[in-house]
C-alpha cells in the first residue's frame, strides 16, 4: 500500500504559498461552486496534496489536541537552511535531540521538518 495523498484545508488562497515555500507547485485547480470552495492540487519531491481552499470551516483544535491525523513531517537535507528559509512562519526552535523543528502552516496546522539521517 502506498500513500496516494494528503489532503489540507486551508482558509485563504494566501495559504497556498506556505506549501509552495515548502517546495510544492500547484499542479490542477478546480473551483468548485455547489461546494463553495477551491480544489488545488499540489506536488513536490513525489508527494501530493489535496488543498481545499474554502473560508467557512472553523479553526483548527489545537489545545487539546483533537484525536486524527496529528501533523505531516518533510525529510530535509540541511536542517538550519529550511529553518532559516521557514523564519517569516515562526518555527519552534531546532530539537537537536531528534534533529527536528516544526513549524505552522497560516491556518495553525503543524508541520514537522527533520533532518535525514
Amino acid at each position: 500500500m502506498l500513500l496516494h495523498h494528503i489532503a489540507v484545508i486551508v482558509s485563504k488562497e494566501e495559504c497556498l504559498e506556505f506549501y509552495k515555500e515548502l517546495g510544492f507547485t500547484e499542479t490542477s485547480r478546480q473551483i468548485r461552486p455547489s461546494r463553495h470552495d477551491i480544489l488545488v492540487w499540489m506536488e513536490g519531491n513525489g508527494t501530493r496534496l489535496e488543498v481545499f481552499v474554502d473560508p467557512t470551516h472553523p479553526a483548527r483544535v489545537s489545545n487539546p489536541e483533537a484525536y486524527g491525523l496529528r501533523h505531516v513531517a518533510f525529510e530535509v537535507g540541511d536542517l538550519e537552511a529550511e529553518w532559516n528559509r521557514l523564519s517569516e512562519y515562526s518555527p519552534e526552535p531546532i530539537r537537536d535531540d531528534f534533529r527536528i523543528f516544526f513549524v505552522k502552516d497560516p491556518d495553525g496546522c503543524p508541520i514537522e521538518i527533520r533532518e535525514k539521517r
